[in-house]
Parts: structure tokens; C-alpha cells; sequence
């Protein structure tokens, strides 16, 4: 289990709509005017179940950044589960390159999250055996080796270190065959590679949960204002739930989640739908 964490970015236009400005979208590779989404999924065998989602602003008396508005939601979902008996903290983060930071690192060790795998980029600087040079050209020159124990791509585990961050370990792995990419430790700790690579083998989950979002459940279709925008954001995720919840029956299990919407809209009323898998019927007189 982890806690993977991403943010994603719809393009919207309309004017009365909440938490709509300029953000930068990966999907188009330039800023566009939408909403961005931050979200935190529980990633459990390969399987995202939201937590924590939340709309970013960026309108008010303080500027807020997104390493502020993560801490918060941290901070919450750490008492939300102690109240439950639950140490949340003990689960490891799993975050992209757009989060990298001397100042974050720190902060999530204080509010107790000290294992944390994020993406690095491509232009930090790391000195390795002695030599310097970007990441960008020790993914060049560095060897990857297939077959590390638990690990079932190439790979290679170095100590680098960082004017920033000082030493951390870095692990080095190519996806296809001519795309390589390293994650940061940013543990208290040092891992070994297979541990870090089987941590942040599921974070590809909360990118999954977003298209999800987006195409099948339509997310950026919402209309509502104030704070409707949440109520409307609500009912996408219960459907989610919806849609994983029957995952779990029989009759479903084979589908995947765009076949199982497919499949309700074309064949199912849903009040006898609901009936049939969730509840026995009631009354409300």
C-alpha cells in the first residue's frame, strides 16, 4: 500500500465557475485556463481509492502553493485516521517531479511522513564516484543492469549528492527501450532499489483514477457554482466507488470500469440496479 499523489488539470472556460485561472497542463504541454484538481489515492493492489481531493486556488489575501495546500490535506487525513486507531504515516508517498523540494522533504518528515519516493528531473545536478553531471546525462552514462533481485526492469541503485539535498539515494531505470527515468529517496532511511521500484510501481494508479475521472465520469462537465463545485465533485466519486464496488461481483468481475458504465446505461435501470447489488428495498413513508 502507498499514498500516491498528482494533481490534474481540466480546461474550463467559463467565468462564474470556482477555482477556474491559468495552470500549466502536462496534457498540453502549455498553460491553458482550467481547474486543477490535487488529489491523494489510497494505491492498493494496483487499485486507486481517493481520500483526499482538492480544488486549488489561486485568488485571495495569500498566495497559496501546492506544497501548502499537500500539508494541509496530509495533516487532515493523518487525524482523520488516528481517530479511527489508524497510523497513516506509516504508509510511503509516492509524488511527481513538480513536487521536488528541499523545504516540502522537511516538512513531511515533521508531520510524520519519513518514506517518500518522488519523480526526479531531469536537470538537478548529482555528483556520482567522484564525477558531476546532470540527470540527464547520468541517464546516458550510467549502466543498467536487467535482473536485480525484485526488480523486473534495468535498473541501478547510486548513492549521488546534491548541493540541495545532500546525499540521497537515486535510483535509475529505463521503462521502454529508449526511455529512462530515476526516482529520489527522500526518506529518513536508505531502501533498497526493489523496495523503492515496488513502492512506486503503483503510482501509475492515480493517473489511471484521473482519466477515469475525466472520461468516463465526466468530470469537467460539472456546472455548478460555489460551493456546488464540490457537491458535483462528490457524486463523480461516489459513482467511482460505484463502479469498483461492483468490480467485486461476479457478473462484473471481468469488466473493466468503462465496460461496466457501458453496460448500466445500456441494460440497467438504476433504481433496480441499486436494489439488486447494494440494499434490500424500504420504505420511506
Amino acid at each position: 500500500m502507498s499514498l500516491s499523489i498528482d494533481n490534474s488539470v481540466m480546461d474550463r472556460f467559463g467565468k462564474l465557475i470556482r477555482c477556474t485561472y491559468s495552470w500549466y497542463s502536462g496534457r498540453y504541454h502549455n498553460v491553458i485556463r482550467g481547474q486543477d484538481l490535487l488529489g491523494i489515492v489510497l494505491s492498493i493492489h494496483h487499485i486507486a481509492i481517493p481520500l483526499h481531493l482538492l480544488f486549488c486556488p489561486k485568488q485571495g489575501r495569500y498566495h497559496t502553493k501546492k506544497a501548502d495546500l499537500l500539508i494541509f490535506m496530509l495533516t487532515q487525513l493523518k487525524a482523520e485516521f488516528q481517530r479511527e486507531g489508524i497510523d497513516i504515516t506509516q504508509l510511503p508517498l509516492t509524488l511527481d517531479s513538480g513536487y521536488v523540494s528541499q523545504e516540502l522533504r522537511l516538512r513531511l518528515h515533521q508531520i510524520g511522513f519519513r518514506r517518500i519516493i518522488i519523480a526526479g528531473k531531469g536537470n538537478y545536478v548529482f555528483t556520482i564516484q567522484g564525477e558531476k553531471h546532470d540527470a540527464s546525462t547520468w541517464k546516458k552514462e550510467l549502466v543498467l543492469q536487467n535482473g536485480n533481485w525484485g526488480i523486473d526492469v534495468p535498473s541501478c541503485r547510486v548513492w549521488g549528492y546534491s548541493p540541495t539535498f545532500g546525499s540521497v539515494v537515486l535510483f535509475f531505470f529505463r521503462k521502454t527501450t529508449t526511455r529512462s527515468y530515476y526516482l529520489m529517496n527522500f526518506s529518513d532511511s536508505s531502501m533498497r532499489g526493489a523496495e523503492m521500484w515496488h513502492i512506486w510501481k503503483q503510482h501509475h494508479v492515480i493517473e489511471q483514477f484521473w482519466k477515469i475521472m475525466k472520461s468516463i465520469l465526466h468530470i469537467r462537465s460539472m456546472q455548478l457554482q460555489g460551493d456546488g463545485l464540490y457537491t458535483a465533485l462528490l457524486t463523480k466519486v461516489l459513482s467511482y466507488l460505484l463502479a469498483l464496488r461492483l468490480q467485486a461481483e461476479g457478473v462484473f468481475s471481468k469488466l473493466t470500469i468503462t465496460q461496466i458504465m457501458r453496460k448500466l446505461r445500456r441494460e440497467e435501470e438504476l433504481g433496480d440496479f441499486l436494489a439488486t447489488h447494494f440494499h434490500d428495498p424500504f420504505s420511506i413513508t
